[in-house]
């Protein structure tokens, strides 16, 4: 019968949660690119605005967390942009701004950094 050590399970645990946050950015930014096709007012970004505000309000949240592994210079850093992220998915749901691209763009570096 086959053991499997602490470490072992741990690093699973890390490669399948990454996994995880890879694919929520990858639908994030699906519903991003339909809605900067679609417009500020269609449906497609009232969705991805939600989506969006929803999943970095909760990276956000695991970043500011003291269980976080993380570096602390690194978390400050993606909190930063996880508020600037927000800050412009309100913007676009206001009115004030249709800039789906910039958030794509930053959205794609950050998942391309969880490799």
């Amino acid at each position: 019968m086959y053991q499997f050590s602490y470490a072992e399970v741990a690093q699973d645990i890390e490669v399948d949660a990454r996994e995880r946050e890879r694919q929520a950015l990858d639908h994030s930014i699906e519903q991003l690119k339909k809605a900067d096709a679609e417009g500020p007012r269609s449906r497609a970004a009232i969705e991805a605005i939600y989506t969006t505000r929803s999943l970095w309000a909760l990276v956000i949240e695991d970043l500011a967390s003291a269980d976080n592994g993380l570096p602390e210079a690194l978390r400050a850093e993606l909190i930063s942009i996880g508020l600037w992220i927000m800050r412009e998915a309100e913007a676009i749901r206001l009115g004030k701004s249709e800039n789906f691209k910039g958030i794509i763009e930053i959205t794609t570096l950050i998942r391309e950094g969880l490799k």
